[in-house]
């Protein structure tokens, strides 16, 4: 869901990856229905762990968890990793994912200018 606000409002300004900790294996269907509800792109999208983003490229890591990344990211990352934890809406309501993509949806506005200084 991240990736996906973060392409649709900041477009070629940055490049947005995601990754999971544990992911799922797929992308689960709720969450293409409520970035599809508000015309948010989702071909391409897949479910993937952080080694498939090579980790030594990023310039930042926003961590939507509770779950330290101490530990699972490189020690250079350590000062470049922003915690912003939202809930995961995994196995709630669809309303659920609509607050949790909301919730995204206004960090990825409001805290751009956070991004680029990293």
């Amino acid at each position: 869901m991240a990736e996906a606000l973060a392409r649709h409002f900041w477009g070629a300004q940055a490049e947005a990856l995601s990754a999971g900790i544990h992911p799922l294996g797929y992308v689960a269907q709720e969450t293409l229905e409520v970035l599809e509800e508000m015309g948010v792109a989702t071909t391409g999208l897949y479910s993937k762990g952080l080694a498939a983003l090579g980790l030594e490229t990023l310039q930042a890591i926003v961590n939507l968890t509770d779950y330290s990344l101490r530990g699972v990211v490189p020690a250079f990352l350590h000062p470049r990793i922003v915690q912003r934890p939202v809930r995961d809406p995994f196995g709630f309501t669809l309303e659920a994912y609509r607050r949790t993509r909301d919730e995204i949806m206004r960090m990825v506005l409001a805290e751009s200018e956070l991004w680029w200084k990293l």
